[in-house]
């Protein structure tokens, strides 16, 4: 891989020069930062060796070595494939090339009951947050962009999910921070091309066995077919769903605060609540006494608060063998009754 912006010799070939999409991701990777407590924060960057993750390693590395930030480089090696090992080793030299401390963390997968894109996702998070408690690093860095926000977006619409789900990827998430959420993927393509970087086409990146990849040539094919900036405005439609989301989680978190974990709640609670609050404190309160949330969907959650809406007795069945009963005025949790 490239050593662009390593140290030079006499006899060393000339850097390249700064390109736009080189300074637009180092200033968003800056923007980003923004928030950051510390003066000079410690950040994890998880690279893959794609175009996206390289470009933002490439510009976290310049910020390392002018002292703005202490980066960490981190590369997930999830051995679904038999390069990825070779891979995750050229990457971590590759970083330590520019001056980056790096690792590699190798992973199992059980793809299991959630699939295994989920279950890699699980695994890398895992991994990453591992690797921030150990270093005492302040944040996650991923090289998410807006062209994976439409995406995200895309696939909650095909999956008839609320505003939470097409809110898409927070900038912020806990520790986890996505800077280049704002910029296309051409951008990181770009600054690989025009500084050099050598990366890696993942080729289940093309695998059509997989939904997001199904998901992002659909939305070529759109963009293509009616000639509009689908990305964009989908990735805009985030944003506005986003906020909205976070206003109405607010005062849905504040309304469950004292029936969570309640087994009997009267049904006036609930139906006193708006719709859209409605259906996050139901929601909320069945998992809350042990529903597993992962098989609690729209539908269901529609029928539990149609049920507190209507108020005269009635059961509704439950995943985790488990059920509510309104009955006097009262919605009670409990172990669904046995057929004899």
């Amino acid at each position: 891989m490239s050593t662009a912006e390593g140290p030079r010799s006499a006899s060393s070939p000339r850097r390249p020069t700064l390109d736009p999409a080189s300074a637009a991701i180092r200033n968003a990777v800056r923007a980003a930062l923004a928030v950051a407590e510390s003066s000079v924060p410690g950040l994890i960057v998880a690279v893959s060796g794609g175009a996206d993750s390289m470009a933002l390693l490439h510009a976290t590395a310049f910020l390392h070595r002018r002292g703005e930030i202490r980066a960490r480089a981190v590369t997930v090696d999830h051995s679904l494939q038999t390069v990825t090992a070779e891979v995750a080793d050229r990457v971590s030299a590759t970083a330590e090339s520019w001056g980056v401390p790096a690792e590699v963390m190798r992973v199992s997968i059980d793809a299991g009951e959630k699939g295994l894109e989920a279950a890699a996702r699980t695994a890398r998070y895992a991994a990453l947050e591992t690797a921030r408690a150990a270093a005492g690093a302040d944040w996650i860095l991923t090289a998410h962009t807006r062209s994976d926000q439409a995406e995200t977006v895309l696939l909650g619409l095909m999956r008839g999910s609320g505003t939470r789900s097409l809110a898409g990827m927070s900038p912020l998430a806990g520790r986890l921070m996505r800077p280049l959420l704002g910029l296309d993927r051409d951008r990181t393509e770009e600054s690989c091309q025009a500084q050099g970087i050598e990366i890696w086409n993942d080729p289940m990146n093309a695998d059509t066995a997989f939904t997001r990849v199904r998901a992002r040539q659909l939305l070529a094919g759109l963009e293509a077919d009616l000639g509009q900036p689908i990305t964009p405005n989908l990735a805009r439609t985030a944003d506005l769903c986003r906020a909205d989301a976070d206003f109405i989680d607010a005062h849905a978190e504040a309304a469950g605060q004292t029936i969570r974990g309640a087994a009997s709640v009267p049904v006036e609670v609930f139906t006193a609540l708006d719709d859209a609050v409605l259906s996050r404190v139901v929601r909320d309160w069945v998992i809350s006494l042990g529903v597993p949330g992962q098989n609690l969907g729209a539908v269901r959650v529609a029928e539990l608060c149609a049920l507190m809406r209507d108020r005269r007795r009635g059961r509704l069945s439950l995943p985790g063998d488990t059920e509510v009963v309104v009955s006097d005025g009262r919605a009670v949790f409990q172990p669904a009754a046995k057929a004899r």
